[in-house]
């Protein structure tokens, strides 16, 4: 991965331009200081990526629940829980509003008929959906501010990218990978 031309004020500390930067391999970073400008990066481009929609009744955390049944189908109240990472109380009272808003469906479990499965329906998905198509125009749009060079060294860092988020995915209680 080719890294982008930073002035030495934008520079992390492993690419102080010291005459070891000249090599043709330069050392890793250390992961703590990969983390903490990969969260700083992410941080501010969060508010880009979130909803911005006439629908106030879409939060960060009701999106996150659409998210998750539409990556892992239907689910039980405590497995969307699990998923997410939060209370089982919180999530009942999540679900109840997101079937008062009509985004999801509730369906008896034919494992077990004491138990619903939730599920993302019709209205649910296209909202998903269409929120995430806005958050990917206003991605492109900031994308398209840097110089070419930055987009190629963006382009080469996805594969590492999406290798760390399908591994976070993977750990229970943290949010889907495909919010």
């Amino acid at each position: 991965m080719t890294a982008p031309d930073l002035s030495s004020s934008e520079r992390g500390p492993s690419e102080s331009g010291t005459a070891e930067s000249g090599t043709a391999e330069r050392a890793a970073p250390e992961p703590a200081e990969i983390a903490g400008r990969l969260r700083t990066a992410i941080q501010h481009l969060l508010p880009t990526l979130r909803t911005r929609t006439a629908r106030g009744d879409l939060t960060p955390s009701r999106q996150a629940a659409l998210a998750t049944l539409a990556a892992h189908g239907p689910l039980r109240i405590s497995d969307l829980a699990t998923r997410m990472g939060i209370a089982l109380s919180t999530v009942s009272r999540m679900v109840d509003l997101l079937d008062g808003s009509g985004w999801i469906e509730r369906n008896t479990d034919p494992l077990d008929q004491r138990a619903t499965l939730i599920a993302l329906n019709d209205a649910g998905r296209a909202l998903l959906d269409a929120t995430r198509r806005e958050a990917a125009v206003r991605l492109a749009e900031q994308i398209a501010r840097l110089t070419p060079a930055e987009q190629r060294s963006l382009d080469a860092a996805l594969p590492a990218l999406e290798a760390l988020s399908e591994h976070a995915a993977s750990l229970p209680g943290e949010l889907p990978s495909t919010i």
